[in-house]
């Protein structure tokens, strides 16, 4: 007769590790690495194909109201660019935006993963406020190693752009402002910068990953579908923009050539356009974040699940999954198989 021993509760399951933590599928954690790179290719793609929506607003922020008191139309300043300047034109700071992007959405996406992992309860649940909290981390943590840098290159290069040019490149625009200014030149705008990048990562990753968990549940934890997370995402970059749009204008101005303290572009915008002036350009960065929502969200799903499809199962060979991942690409790339299914065979 033979004895078993019970163990207690919870020690087996604490033993083992989670189902989701092993399998390679649709809703398996990534790695650290693994969220920086699908976040950073995500950003590259979103920037290179928003990007003259981005020029155009930034312009509309910098020049001053026509005879009038008439606002500028940034679909009309756009127009008003390409034919007298050209289509290239429209792509002035363009090098400096999509490899800031790359970088802030990457740094963006590895720290939101890892802040909703620590703020996750026993169940891996987050409330909503942790979502936000989560964002929040995210935006400013992006701001300091990222934003701020680029988008004071990029928006130096833009109204310079206006007139006599004191630019040729962006390499050439960081030297002249670190040798004149200093480190403190590229980091101009610090402060404005982090509160709208807080403020829009709160708003737009939170909003995301709220409705993401709640299309799962109602379909059964099913895996979106690009078209779902292109919608999904461009319904958070329209609540971002409206939410967040007075912080990009101040930012725009502590950042331009000729840049303005934190309280004077507050005071300058409301003495030139009133309260309705911290709106001015939203038309542009709405266009720009409903389609770059979509795409980086789309993009960042579907990169992730082409990692996820890589991952080692317990006990599997490194040196055999080298061998097999030629074989598993191009059967991925043929769509033989999912990207959340094993496909080794």
């Amino acid at each position: 007769m033979s004895v078993q021993i019970a163990q207690p509760v919870g020690v087996a399951q604490a033993s083992q590790p989670k189902l989701e933590d092993r399998k390679s599928g649709p809703n398996g954690r990534l790695s650290p690495v693994a969220s920086l790179m699908a976040g950073s290719i995500a950003g590259a793609v979103e920037a290179s194909i928003t990007y003259p929506f981005e020029f155009a607003k930034t312009r509309a922020q910098l020049r001053p109201n026509r005879i009038g008191g008439a606002p500028n139309n940034p679909l009309l300043a756009l127009r008003t660019t390409v034919t007298q300047e050209g289509v290239r034109s429209v792509y002035t700071g363009c090098t400096t935006l999509i490899a800031g992007t790359a970088l802030k959405a990457g740094v963006r996406f590895l720290t939101f993963d890892t802040t909703q992992a620590l703020l996750a309860d026993e169940n891996g649940k987050l409330t909503a406020t942790r979502r936000v909290l989560a964002g929040m981390a995210a935006g400013a943590v992006e701001s300091i190693l990222a934003v701020t840098p680029t988008e004071r290159i990029k928006t130096a290069l833009i109204d310079n752009a206006k007139g006599v040019r004191r630019f040729n490149s962006p390499i050439h625009a960081t030297a002249t402002i670190l040798r004149e200014q200093g480190i403190q030149g590229v980091y101009r705008g610090l402060l404005s910068t982090t509160i709208k990048q807080s403020a829009t990562s709160a708003v737009r990753m939170g909003l995301y990953s709220t409705l993401r968990e709640a299309y799962a549940t109602r379909s059964g934890n099913a895996k979106p579908s690009s078209a779902v997370s292109f919608a999904i995402g461009a319904i958070a970059g329209t609540g971002t923009v409206y939410a967040t749009q007075p912080f990009d204008t101040i930012k725009t101005r502590t950042q331009a050539a000729k840049g303005e303290s934190f309280v004077r572009a507050i005071a300058g915008v409301v003495q030139t356009d009133g309260i309705r002036g911290f709106w001015r350009g939203s038309t542009m960065r709405l266009g720009r974040l409903v389609l770059s929502g979509g795409i980086v969200f789309s993009v960042y799903e579907k990169v992730a699940d082409i990692f996820r499809t890589y991952r080692l199962k317990d006990g599997e060979d490194l040196d055999c999954r080298r061998r097999k991942g030629k074989q598993n690409f191009l059967q991925l790339v043929a769509g033989e198989v999912k990207p959340w299914e094993d496909g080794s065979g």
